[in-house]
């Protein structure tokens, strides 16, 4: 939910061309060269801003990765995101990638459904620009964190089209209603879980685990057992449920890692992602 440590080692960067576009003119792109968009608005809010990395070459056949970062729900920046974006660039270089920044809850405003929204805002944005980027309606969704949860909720409960072809939480939120949440005594996470309320329906339909059920696309999971945020139990239920259901899923759990990692778990991460976007996102 804070900011994860996971910081994506690329050994090469690709060089690109980089452009603007003005948010209420249709542009067509060249789709010979890269291009990359920066601070574009898919609201009228601020935070309601992406950036957008289109590969060369690419067709409406392009499939896309949308990246969600964390902080709680409160903070963070689609900056903390740019290893990810680059390591996808680097290592599935024909896959576009968007990077998103949405509106923060605070003490009178709750993280759901308003972030759920901007995602589906944002998403929506995207299939109206398809011809203009050259991209598919298939995507696949990346979120750490506070940016995991929701990643797993819009793809489980608010994707009616059936466009989220896999995605992946590291080390993100599960159930809201978990005893460790509901009974902690961590003025921390009970800020943070306090954010959504008190109201039982309401922590269920923004519970991932909750929301899940058979026809849920492939999610890969990443969790931590010394994680200070996140109970064990959140990515095991998870895992079992998928189980359960026979959802296409991997589960990895690095006993002795915490809120984030790095050197040779992170490898195992990087290795492990990239395979399941390769075999789930076409």
């Amino acid at each position: 939910m804070k900011k994860a440590s996971i910081i994506v080692f690329i050994g090469c960067a690709l060089f690109f061309t980089s452009c603007t576009e003005d948010n209420n003119t249709t542009i067509e792109f060249e789709t010979d060269e890269a291009i990359s968009l920066n601070n574009l608005s898919y609201g009228d809010n601020a935070k309601q801003i992406y950036d957008i990395y289109l590969p060369k070459n690419r067709t409406q056949d392009t499939k896309v990765i949308l990246l969600i970062h964390g902080g709680g729900w409160t903070s963070g920046d689609k900056i903390d995101m740019n290893g990810f974006k680059d390591f996808i660039k680097t290592e599935l270089p024909n896959i576009a990638v968007v990077n998103m920044n949405y509106r923060f809850a605070n003490n009178t405003t709750s993280p759901y459904p308003m972030q759920i929204n901007d995602i589906s805002s944002l998403i929506n944005l995207l299939k109206e620009k398809r011809s203009a980027y050259q991209i598919s309606n298939s995507i696949g969704l990346i979120g750490v964190s506070a940016g995991g949860h929701l990643g797993l909720l819009w793809s489980y409960a608010h994707d009616n089209e059936q466009q989220v072809k896999m995605v992946c939480s590291i080390v993100g939120p599960t159930n809201l209603l978990d005893d460790a949440y509901q009974n902690s005594t961590d003025p921390v996470i009970n800020d943070l879980i306090g954010l959504f309320g008190n109201d039982e329906q309401n922590l269920q339909n923004a519970s991932p685990l909750y929301q899940l059920n058979a026809n849920s696309p492939p999610t890969i999971l990443f969790y931590g057992g010394q994680d200070p945020l996140i109970p064990n139990a959140q990515g095991v239920a998870l895992n079992t449920r998928l189980t359960e259901l026979d959802v296409i899923h991997e589960f990895t759990f690095y006993q002795n890692e915490g809120h984030g990692w790095v050197g040779l778990n992170l490898l195992d991460t990087s290795i492990k992602l990239k395979s399941f976007i390769e075999n789930n996102l076409n």
